[in-house]
């Protein structure tokens, strides 16, 4: 691991330089674990206490923070987060591997690969396939016929791609990840299911990264689509035809029915259910576990559901759920009942 002046941490961050600049970092860490030569951060006035007993050398803070924990050595960033984002990545460089094509590995004739690709063990490329240079295919990994994949994009293990997948630069697919599909598609036909025939594909744009076991179906007709710099979590399904817009954010879990239209620099939670075949506007937040029957017209922060409680009280809250109908009727005729009392007085 690297050792960094805190000079080179400040500039590699943005931040502001408080204290000693030669000082050497050797590791950053959290509050309760840092030690002599490690850097830590903070972000709000929760973490205050664990900061004053923290033995790190150095912290990255808001201006508040600073002033609060007196401390003489100190990046000043308004926002530590990213900053510990920054320094992170500068601690730990991705490792590429080197480049070489595995013996076992079968690849077309016809497909076009640079010459700087890495092709791990027990890879399957089809025909007609085209892959920039830098790109990183570890073990496993099947890539059907017509496919394309940027430069500098990264497969790991037993990632599929079905056929005419367009994948862009830079981009990042964890394990298990399956793209292109088909989507979920039947016609009633007397009591059985004719199953509609998935002719689309799936483009994915620049700087993507999906998290592992991740489903993205192809189209029906057209193309499902995932724009520059969207971040996809583990285990999402995403169906076919869907769209979604630039530097979107999506955690585990979620699910997203065919057709929906969701807008840029959203944030969905944690195991929302989205319908399908509606919009969601730019910049909307939906909470963990929400459910999305409709669209949403209007940036803002979106929930729905209810939160744990005792057993015994959410049975009871359940069953007087299935009354309101019952009580709006019996309020409605109340309000009515004393209006007319009032008039009469």
């Amino acid at each position: 691991m690297a050792t960094l002046f805190l000079s080179k941490l400040a500039e590699i961050t943005a931040s502001t330089l408080q204290g000693d600049g030669t000082l050497k970092i050797h590791n950053i860490t959290s509050l309760e674990t840092a030690s002599v030569g490690d850097i830590s951060f903070a972000t709000g006035r929760k973490h205050l206490v664990a900061l004053k007993k923290s033995k790190a050398s150095a912290f990255i803070l808001t201006p508040e923070l600073a002033s609060l924990s007196e401390h003489p050595t100190v990046l000043i960033n308004p926002s530590p987060y990213l900053a510990y984002a920054k320094v992170i990545a500068a601690f730990y460089p991705d490792k590429k591997p080197r480049e070489l094509r595995h013996p076992s590995c079968v690849i077309d004739s016809s497909s076009q690969i640079a010459s700087t690709v890495t092709i791990g063990a027990n890879v399957v490329i089809g025909a007609e396939v085209s892959i920039a240079k830098g790109v990183v295919i570890d073990a496993g990994c099947v890539i059907q016929a017509g496919c394309h994949i940027g430069k500098n994009t990264r497969l790991y293990a037993n990632v599929t791609l079905y056929s005419d997948t367009q994948i862009g630069q830079q981009c990042c697919l964890h394990s298990g990840v399956v793209v292109g599909s088909d989507g979920f598609g039947y016609a009633p036909d007397q009591g059985e299911w004719f199953k509609i025939k998935q002719v689309g594909n799936v483009i994915i744009g620049d700087q993507v990264e999906i998290g592992a076991n991740t489903c993205i179906d192809r189209a029906a007709l057209g193309s499902t689509v995932i724009a520059n710099g969207v971040k996809l979590d583990n285990l999402i399904q995403i169906a076919h035809n869907v769209t979604i817009g630039e530097d979107t954010a999506i955690a585990g879990c979620s699910a997203i029915a065919g057709s929906a239209k969701i807008g840029q620099r959203c944030q969905i939670g944690g195991a929302a259910c989205i319908g399908g075949h509606l919009s969601i506007a730019d910049d909307v937040i939906i909470t963990g576990m929400s459910m999305v029957p409709s669209s949403i017209t209007a940036s803002g922060v979106y929930s729905s559901g209810m939160p744990i409680s005792e057993n015994r009280q959410w049975r009871k809250n359940t069953i007087r759920f299935t009354q309101l109908d019952k009580m709006t009727k019996k309020l409605r005729a109340l309000e009515k009942q004393v209006k007319q009392l009032e008039s009469k007085q």
